[in-house]
């Protein structure tokens, strides 16, 4: 089952169906925007201290399941951590071959997680937990504990709140997750303290994160935490990005009458699909791989694909190995994703974010927004072309 896209459009159609219009006005309009405040000194301090290491050197591991893990709560924490060269990062999986991502993407693990509990009898110093296509994977709840048991400090991205409180991880604990799952979170862990208005939440050696784009301040948080602020402030500029914290407008993310019917009509118009296609190269950028990807692959009108001349693994700007989709040549150039290397992960974001508006409009790319829960400051409509040329 794929569960790439938030819910089904098929059934928010059978939903619009039956409801009629009543259940669509029922929705709430768009939210206005507004400028959360400021978050005090102290309490960043207090996250930054939650989240120190226990090794001058630590040991982070990403764990997925191969089967189906969500591609940007996977990739831009490993991207975003081996940048910044603070610590000793592996990519794992649950069994040996390759990990299927969705809604995009197929890499090969560095290792799984029986290998990396041979080579660290002691465990990792954090775990980084994304979303994945099920939440109580019986290899991920049994690792998942022991890593806990061991000291490491689990951090979850996005859903990932839900396999960690599957493993029984944030009982008691205060927490966040992405907006669409928050009901769902709450309902089957009723112990969990919701905190608003926070893209990131750290208690007693957990920490949890809102929408899939909040593993960026989360993981220069951890570095900071790591290796002091002039490295965070370092790395977020090499990502694009000019500042970071834990402030989010919650209300700001909701499930709304316009989400409803850009999901209603994108879906309807089942004719009017697309494959598109980037060029997998060596060294190309994970970071900005995942978010083009991803963001593309959720209009509900595209799916991205990466391909290459062979099926032969490329290895990304930070040593993952990725598999190309498509073995081709040649991409058609009408459908054919431009090059991300020349920009920085969040040029890349935002850019894709207005090609998505100048080809679907600004609906869907608000609607795509919302999903990855990315507090895009504005419409940035533009006249340039989505494709390569």
């Amino acid at each position: 089952m794929r569960k790439w896209l938030i819910g089904s459009g098929l059934g928010l159609v059978i939903l619009a169906a039956l409801g009629g219009g009543a259940w669509l006005l029922s929705l709430p309009s768009a939210p206005a925007a507004i400028a959360p405040p400021p978050i005090a000194q102290a309490e960043t301090d207090a996250m930054i201290a939650a989240l120190k290491p226990r090794r001058p050197r630590p040991l982070i591991a990403i764990v997925g399941v191969n089967e189906g893990t969500e591609v940007t709560d996977y990739l831009m924490p490993y991207g975003i951590l081996k940048r910044a060269d603070v610590a000793d990062v592996v990519a794992l999986a649950t069994k040996p071959g390759p990990m299927t991502l969705y809604p995009s993407l197929k890499v090969e693990p560095q290792a799984t997680i029986a290998d990396f509990d041979t080579r660290h009898s002691s465990g990792a110093d954090y775990v980084i937990v994304p979303a994945m296509y099920r939440d109580d994977d019986p290899a991920v709840m049994h690792w998942l504990k022991s890593q806990a048991d061991k000291g490491a400090i689990i951090v979850s991205v996005c859903a990932g709140a839900k396999v960690i409180a599957s493993a029984g991880l944030l009982d008691g604990k205060r927490a966040t997750t992405h907006w669409y799952y928050l009901k769902e979170l709450r309902s089957k862990h009723p112990s969990i303290t919701y905190v608003a208005n926070r893209r990131l939440v750290i208690d007693n050696g957990v920490a949890t994160t809102t929408g899939i784009t909040a593993s960026m301040p989360m993981m220069l948080t951890l570095i900071e935490a790591i290796a002091g602020r002039a490295k965070a402030e370092t790395v977020a500029q090499d990502l694009g990005l000019a500042a970071w914290d834990a402030r989010h407008d919650s209300d700001a993310f909701k499930f709304t009458r316009p989400f409803a019917l850009t999901a209603i009509g994108n879906t309807l118009a089942f004719w009017n699909r697309e494959d598109l296609g980037l060029e997998l190269t060596d060294g190309i950028d994970e970071v900005s791989l995942a978010l083009v990807t991803d963001a593309w692959s959720r209009t509900y009108r595209s799916q991205a694909f990466t391909y290459a001349a062979s099926p032969d693994a490329r290895e990304s700007r930070n040593g993952l190995r990725i598999l190309p989709d498509k073995i081709v040549t040649n991409w058609p150039s009408e459908r054919g994703l431009a090059a991300v290397d020349h920009l920085r992960p969040m040029q890349n974001l935002d850019r894709t974010l207005s090609h998505i508006e100048h080809r679907y409009g600004a609906p869907t790319a608000s609607f795509v927004a919302m999903q990855l829960e990315y507090p895009r400051q504005s419409t940035q409509s533009t006249s340039a072309s989505a494709i390569a040329p």
